[in-house]
């Protein structure tokens, strides 16, 4: 079967890397496929689309007609750390895997890729996804290799910073930039992280529920993993008569559901949602920035 790569990688490995990198490789990719399959004699069903911003999921069956997942993703990624999250979590509240040979492939279990958390009304859709998030929370393993929050943020914030100067993002781009000061000289937790936690990174499974995918895995405050979460759903906020007050009302709903506090979480999701409008804007798409900079107004 072909490995064409869906157009959201394509454009996500474009906009984040380079182009020159993701280029590299995705003209590599289906040689790096076919070499994944044949070392572990997998058969390739289909590849999930439109699939996620930093890797090519193939739904596979194993030698035994097991179905599995079999994840590649490039090397600049960091899929290491991927594993080694996963591992540590050993399936509590995250898929598992069930193989992994080299650096830049995994073999999953299978979920449900077409069904996850925006498959459900939005108020159980955050009940689920706090229930499964709190699992994820737990002691990062000795000597582990993962970044910090403030090691994260710390490139995050030196992107945002010539942002200060622009009309429509100055002075959210400095509030954002002061809170995370502010946040990062209280920080006191240091959790493992999933780094990237939202509705669509929770699928359906057979072994349990609801489980998470897509680690992007850092330690640190519990806040700074839920703040992804607060703006789900962005779109609909915004175009809500009362956005504003539901926007407030979701996150102290999220905050006191898994005993965070308020205005760190409020701090988090500020930066965060600033941060993602200024690279919207830097990579043309200027409606998608105007709806995160509406969010974020509301703060």
């Amino acid at each position: 079967m072909g490995f064409e790569p869906p157009q959201r990688l394509t454009r996500a490995l474009g906009e984040t890397y380079g182009d020159a990198a993701a280029a590299e490789w995705l003209g590599a990719l289906p040689a790096l496929a076919e070499e994944a399959l044949g070392r572990a004699s997998l058969t390739a069903e289909r590849v999930v689309a439109p699939g996620g911003r930093s890797s090519l999921v193939v739904l596979v069956r194993r030698p035994d007609g097991t179905p599995a997942a079999l994840k590649l993703a490039p090397v600049f990624t960091r899929p290491d750390l991927e594993r080694a999250a996963l591992a540590h979590w050993n399936g509590w509240g995250a898929v598992e895997a069930v193989e992994s040979e080299d650096g830049t492939s995994l073999l999953l279990e299978r979920l449900h890729p077409e069904v996850s958390l925006r498959s459900l009304p939005d108020a159980k859709a955050l009940l689920e996804a706090a229930g499964v998030v709190r699992k994820l929370w737990v002691e990062p393993p000795a000597g582990h290799g993962f970044e910090s929050v403030a090691e994260r943020t710390e490139r995050q914030a030196a992107a945002l910073e010539p942002h200060r100067a622009d009309a429509a993002a100055g002075a959210l781009a400095s509030a954002a930039l002061q809170a995370r000061d502010e946040l990062l000289a209280g920080e006191s937790e240091s959790v493992l992280l999933h780094g990237c936690f939202r509705e669509g990174k929770v699928l359906a499974g057979d072994r349990a529920p609801w489980l998470a995918v897509g680690p992007e895995p850092l330690v640190g405050e519990r806040a700074y993993d839920l703040a992804r979460l607060v703006r789900d759903r962005v779109e609909d906020l915004v175009a809500a008569s009362a956005g504003a007050s539901a926007a407030r009302r979701r996150l102290n709903r999220l905050a006191d559901s898994v005993d965070v506090d308020r205005e760190r979480l409020r701090g988090w999701t500020l930066f965060r949602a600033v941060e993602s409008a200024a690279r919207s804007l830097a990579a043309g798409r200027r409606q998608e920035a105007e709806v995160l900079l509406e969010f974020a107004g509301w703060l």
